[in-house]
């Protein structure tokens, strides 16, 4: 089966559940479910050489932990005598089979399954009488990576939560990074010519990582360049689902796991599980339009320490956090002296155009342009995600620019470069061929002039904004004409009929003969004002009411 086929048969396990789950609650089971047979098809071949190995060195050696693990050929095991086909086969005793089976996964990896709220699920699939059809339907699909390589299984995953989210309405800004999008991203934040050098140690980083495809694609990028790197991952996921696939799919690719051990789980811009570190390249999609409210204290302070925080150069307002993720990311970058890094993100239209000078975001841009970090804007075509159709950018920065490139920023436009795709997923309905991205690639490394590519100065984004004022000018005068025009204003006529008009006091209208009557007795007690200046400015006026009147 291909890909689709594969995701369209485990999603066919909601019909088995809807009855029990609702529908925004089949991540609960299908995503587990996949994780865990994944594992178990994956430890399939070496289950016995596991067991074996337990059965001789235990009670024997403290630390069986290593024997384990050159045994299984992972940085994780199982140590139970239960897979798939055992646990089916002893029907009556499912639920406790499957509950200990899961319990005997190394650490790590239980860590990561328990992140599912596993035994939950188990649990109400039992009491509804579900478990052994759900668990049959996914030993059906063999998901070693003989048959899904480990890239397709990433697709299948994003699949598989993109229909999720879509079950759930999420915020737009809930979506995952499509693999022709990662792969530009890539090609524009690796430069060859760097990483060709031999005995090379990289390190890559992403604070909002997923199910980790941008660390995976990144890292096997660097080495189809180079062999001999060794790519270090790092990252942090806050969404419990994703971190428990991303962090598990990297188990699977390594023999030492030791990638996997370097996800980290929470929030990343209040609780930064990577502080003090410095890395070769950053890269991201953080969430479009999503409030930092729940981090907000932290951010906040962040923002007192001044350089010595992750956030110096401003807040962005509280509905959108982009921009504190890229002064998050600028703030993990090496220092020159070190080699420096670089920086690829992607974000919508609101980091580039909302916010007034002197707001947080105009002052995020200014300190950016004025450190001259921003080497690129890349405008990429709508519709090339997955739950949402708004127009992306890609930011490229660097705190070690090409010497042509400093103090200067470079515009592609990058809007034309697609390709329809032959079936929508979702919102996508475009996607950018190699062929497409190997043209965009091509006009960023020419750093020229052309009709897709515009460079200016730094300066050339500056503005400043200059408030003038001017005395308020009001004509006071109590002529005969002004005086008229009161009968014409219906604010002045309404005042005759309002409820909130004192019962004693006559109507406007019926005193407004003798208001004129009394006008030439030199006594004003009515004058019609005109504004001529700005909305906004105030002033007194340099005009004084003509002689004879008081205003």
């Amino acid at each position: 089966m291909n890909h689709s086929e594969i995701v369209s048969f485990l999603w066919g396990v909601a019909d088995l559940i809807r009855d029990t789950f609702k529908r925004g609650k089949y991540q609960d089971v299908i995503l587990p479910f996949t994780v865990l047979r994944r594992l178990d098809c994956v430890l399939a071949p070496t289950k016995g050489r596991v067991l074996a190995t337990n059965a001789k060195y235990s009670g024997k050696l403290e630390n069986l932990e290593p024997q384990l693990r050159k045994a299984s050929g992972f940085a994780f095991y199982n140590t139970s005598r239960y897979d798939f086909p055992a646990l089916l086969a002893d029907a009556p005793h499912l639920a406790a089979n499957l509950k200990h089976y899961i319990a005997n996964f190394s650490p790590n990896m239980r860590e990561v399954l328990e992140t599912f709220d596993f035994l939950n699920t188990i649990a109400r699939l039992d009491e509804a009488g579900l478990l052994y059809k759900v668990l049959e339907r996914f030993h059906r699909v063999d998901l070693h990576p003989r048959k899904v390589p480990n890239d397709v299984m990433g697709t299948i995953f994003e699949e598989l939560i993109r229909r999720f989210n879509e079950a759930l309405n999420e915020n737009p800004g809930e979506h995952f990074t499509p693999r022709d999008v990662v792969r530009l991203m890539v090609d524009l934040l690796v430069d060859e010519a760097r990483i060709r050098r031999p005995r090379l140690i990289l390190t890559v980083y992403d604070p909002c990582c997923g199910t980790g495809g941008m660390l995976t694609i990144g890292k096997e990028h660097i080495q189809a360049i180079n062999a001999s790197a060794d790519v270090w991952l790092f990252g942090q996921e806050v969404n419990p689902e994703t971190f428990a696939v991303c962090k598990s799919d990297l188990f699977m690719k390594s023999s030492d796991g030791r990638d996997a051990e370097r996800i980290a789980f929470g929030s990343t811009l209040s609780g930064d599980r990577h502080p003090a570190m410095g890395f070769d390249y950053l890269i991201t999609n953080p969430p479009y339009g999503k409030d930092w409210k729940r981090d907000e204290e932290v951010v906040r302070a962040e923002h007192e320490k001044g350089e010595a925080g992750r956030f110096p150069a401003g807040l962005p307002r509280i509905n959108d956090g982009q921009l504190l993720f890229l002064q998050h990311l600028l703030a993990h970058m090496k220092p020159p002296a070190e080699g420096g890094s670089r920086v690829a993100i992607i974000m919508n239209g609101s980091p580039l155009f909302t916010g007034d000078a002197g707001s947080g975001e105009s002052e995020i841009r200014r300190w950016i342009l004025e450190n001259d970090w921003l080497e690129a804007l890349i405008a990429l075509p709508e519709q090339l995600f997955y739950n949402t159709g708004i127009a992306t950018y890609v930011w490229v920065l660097s705190n070690r620019m090409e010497k042509r490139r400093r103090g200067r920023v470079q515009l592609v436009d990058g809007t034309s470069f697609w390709a329809p795709m032959k079936r929508s997923l979702g919102d996508k309905r475009r996607e950018i061929p190699r062929e497409k991205a190997t043209e965009l690639l091509a006009i960023h490394r020419a750093f020229a002039e052309g009709d897709h590519s515009k460079i200016y100065l730094t300066e050339y984004f500056g503005y400043r904004k200059i408030t003038v004022e001017r005395p308020l000018r009001l004509n006071f005068q109590a002529s005969e004409e002004r005086i008229r025009r009161l009968d014409d204003q219906g604010a002045f006529r309404g005042l005759a009929s309002s409820k909130k008009r004192d019962a004693g006091m006559p109507a406007l209208e019926e005193e407004a003969p003798a208001v004129r009557s009394r006008r030439s007795s030199g006594t004003c007690y009515a004058a019609w004002v005109t504004p001529c200046s700005p909305t906004g400015t105030r002033s007194s006026s340099p005009y004084a009411a003509p002689p004879g009147t008081r205003a």
